[in-house]
């Protein structure tokens, strides 16, 4: 499977839910590799996570979250957030810049080709992962130049 070429994503979510005076809890994100457009009507998306990793047990529980389409600038975000181990996620966001979603309050980060916020439609255990289905209920794409960050043969990629 490392010769398939995969369009690189961050996942994020908010710990906690939102409440009137704006979100309160942490930040956690993921990059992933394993996200694909399901359906326009209505607009789904569908996220792997390994199971049992952080973001999975999160979107167990908490159906609101989002994805930022990363660019090919964006190859270092993409490491940090591939890191393996127990690396604090406030650690993680340091230093990037990113927006909080209108509708989820998750991180959208900043440059992303673009983003999409979700609710959880659907979860499917398959093999060692889960498969998140998401319904799109925010979508934006600031038409940031450059083309997508991509994945193959173990590193990251530009296309061209």
């Amino acid at each position: 499977m490392s010769r398939l070429t995969a369009g690189v994503v961050l996942v994020t979510a908010h710990e906690a839910a939102l409440d009137p005076d704006g979100p309160r809890g942490e930040d956690v994100g993921m990059t992933a590799t394993s996200f694909m457009s399901v359906s326009l009507d209505p607009p789904l998306v569908m996220v792997g996570l390994r199971e049992g990793s952080r973001m999975d047990d999160l979107l167990a529980e908490q159906p609101l979250w989002a994805v930022s389409l990363l660019s090919e600038h964006q190859r270092i975000i993409a490491g940090r957030f591939a890191m393996k181990g127990r690396v604090s996620d406030r650690l993680l966001f340091e230093d990037i810049r990113y927006d909080r979603g209108e509708v989820t309050g998750a991180p959208l980060i900043g440059g992303a080709l673009a983003t999409l916020e979700c609710r959880t439609e659907q979860r499917v255990t398959a093999g060692d992962h889960t498969l998140v289905i998401g319904r799109v209920l925010n979508a934006t794409a600031p038409g940031v130049d450059g083309g997508p960050l991509a994945y193959f043969r173990g590193r990251y990629r530009q296309l061209g």
